[in-house]
């Protein structure tokens, strides 16, 4: 969902990561910056500075668990039934 003004903070930091891996055009439009990608990407770095993130590149906010998920490779540890552990 694209949002209507450009956010900051960890609203900025989230919605970015979860943009990343389409690239910083699209993790700007969807952030609010529409094409300013230099203005987006000192907001984003401002704000990383802020939360103790050290972020050279959009794609560094790019976590395991997100590799994981887009995968699929993860195994899921599950009782047979309901009264077996």
């Amino acid at each position: 969902m694209i949002s209507p003004t450009k956010l900051s903070g960890s609203d900025l930091v989230e919605c970015a990561r979860a943009n990343a891996k389409q690239g910083i055009k699209i993790a700007a439009y969807q952030c609010g910056y529409g094409d300013d990608i230099t203005n987006f990407t000192e907001q984003l770095k401002s704000a990383c500075q802020i939360m103790n993130l050290t972020v050279t590149e959009l794609n560094q906010l790019i976590t395991d668990q997100d590799i994981i998920l887009q995968q699929g490779t993860g195994e899921i540890f599950a009782p047979e039934t309901e009264s077996e552990l």
